[in-house]
């Protein structure tokens, strides 16, 4: 397969997008609702499946649209295309605050894993599939599910991750352990497993839940910071209707505004 030669450029830092210039008929797939902005001349068409199994007919269309929504994402993507004469920009906006990280396919042997909900965008041509884990293990207890997705194909395409993320590369034989959450993409060759924590006390209380994503190489592994799972539990914390408090911890109005809130 070859996909589409697309040019990019990043803005910002923690709250990023990604602009995409396409030379004429060239096209992006994208997740639904991740545009930010278009200049004139781009067509943007909603599509079954990711696309890429256009000349496939209706049961090549059926099973990429399956394979996506076992995870979890929607049965339709969307495809912007130049249809101008010359350059335009189409620009791809990241969903919570982090990073997002473009990876060339054709430089990690055409196949990249990586959890579900992180892509953001890419060069059509580029497949997005689903993974299977083939360790029960690894299915029932990593955090993110038995399923996970992979991008297969020569060209670019761009994920979303949380906080910082690091990549890591990995010599053979060289292990690493990650909360299960942390974890955003690797490579083809990466061993992906599950490690019990080891002790009752630790699993329990240490904060950490009881089990860790352990990742042996050789390959590249993506790791985030600031996992969505987590920084979604901290905001449903301090929510309101959750016990949280609606005022600032700092403000010397809060106790006065607690009680004229009727809030004891």
């Amino acid at each position: 397969m070859n996909a589409h030669e697309i040019d990019y450029r990043l803005y910002g830092d923690d709250m990023q997008f990604v602009e995409i210039e396409l030379d004429p008929r060239e096209s992006v797939i994208a997740e639904a609702g991740a545009m930010m902005m278009m200049e004139d001349d781009i067509a943007m068409e909603t599509v079954f499946g990711d696309g890429s199994s256009a000349g496939k007919g209706l049961l090549g269309r059926l099973v990429g649209a399956g394979k996506r929504l076992l995870t979890g994402e929607s049965l339709f993507m969307t495809v912007f295309t130049n249809q101008g004469s010359g350059k335009r920009r189409v620009a791809f906006a990241a969903p919570y605050p982090g990073k997002i990280i473009p990876v060339d396919l054709s430089e990690l042997g055409e196949k990249l894993i990586c959890q579900k909900d992180s892509f953001l965008c890419a060069a059509k041509g580029v497949s997005v599939g689903i993974e299977f884990q083939r360790k029960l293990g690894s299915g029932f207890f990593g955090g993110e599910g038995f399923i996970m997705q992979k991008l297969e194909g020569d060209g670019l395409a761009f994920l979303h991750a949380g906080g910082t993320i690091q990549r890591r590369e990995l010599q053979p034989g060289e292990k690493l352990r990650i909360d299960t959450g942390c974890l955003v993409a690797m490579t083809k060759d990466v061993d992906y497993d599950i490690e019990y924590v080891g002790n009752i006390k630790t699993a329990f209380f240490g904060g950490e839940g009881l089990f860790l994503a352990t990742v042996t190489g050789p390959g590249a592994v993506w790791v985030q910071s600031l996992p969505f799972s987590r920084l979604a539990d901290r905001v449903l914390a301090a929510a309101p209707s959750a016990g949280g408090r609606s005022v600032g911890e700092g403000s010397i109005l809060g106790s006065i505004g607690d009680w004229l809130d009727g809030d004891d």
